[in-house]
């Protein structure tokens, strides 16, 4: 499975600026990130707002706003003004999990937002704590399968693709882990450097470094 970013505005905003703000931008942009601080989403939305810049010569601020699956950082440009000065960008999570995860979600986003444009796609990697006595994947589902519901993994939360990913490998497997959410993917990637948990299915550009430390083993991608 891939970790798909994509970027969306409030409301029907490309109809009110082609009709109101032919300039635009024509001051400061903020762009949300629906995830905290170090993880993927994080680092595309500042890479953006430093083009916008470059592009536009007009400042982006990048705020994040993490938790509940990306619910909470998509509400917030859902209330914001459908000017086209606030945007989100965030995971499909938000988007197409969560409507069927939280039975009321604060937003609609075929009527509350716009999809601007498909931003960018990460692959997921397999990485354990070097404590886990697994060197591949059928090691690990062997000690899974051998130890059920001891393996913990973490996850950027509930329908958020990490977790999505490692319910399929349960499945797929017939393993039993014990899932552990995080309000993000760089908090979890940090728990399982730590010793808290397990295992992950994290994104290649947040892990890679820790796996070149030694400090997180890489089995899959």
């Amino acid at each position: 499975m891939k970790a798909l970013l994509f970027c969306f505005a409030a409301g029907a905003w490309i109809g009110n600026v082609s009709a109101q703000a032919p300039q635009w931008p024509s001051r400061p942009l903020r762009i949300i990130a629906a995830q905290s601080p170090g993880g993927v989403t994080d680092m595309l939305a500042r890479t953006l707002a430093q083009k916008f810049n470059e592009a536009w010569k007009q400042p982006a601020v990048v705020e994040n706003r993490a938790g509940a699956a990306g619910a909470i950082g998509t509400e917030a440009v859902v209330k914001a003004a459908p000017d086209g000065y606030t945007l989100l960008l965030s995971s499909a999570g938000p988007i197409v999990i969560n409507p069927g995860l939280y039975p009321k979600l604060g937003y609609d986003p075929l009527r509350d937002l716009t999809a601007v444009a498909f931003v960018a796609a990460s692959p997921l990697m397999l990485v354990v704590h070097p404590s886990v006595p697994a060197h591949s994947v059928k090691a690990l589902v062997a000690l899974a399968r051998a130890q059920p519901e001891r393996l913990t993994y973490g996850s950027g939360g509930n329908g958020s693709p990490p977790h999505l990913t490692a319910e399929l490998f349960k499945t797929a497997t017939g393993t039993r882990l014990t899932h552990v959410p995080f309000k993000g993917s760089a908090p979890s990637v940090l728990a399982l450097v730590g010793g808290q948990i397990d295992l992950s299915f994290t994104t290649i550009v947040i892990s890679i470094a820790q796996v070149k430390a030694n400090r997180l083993r890489a089995l899959a991608v």
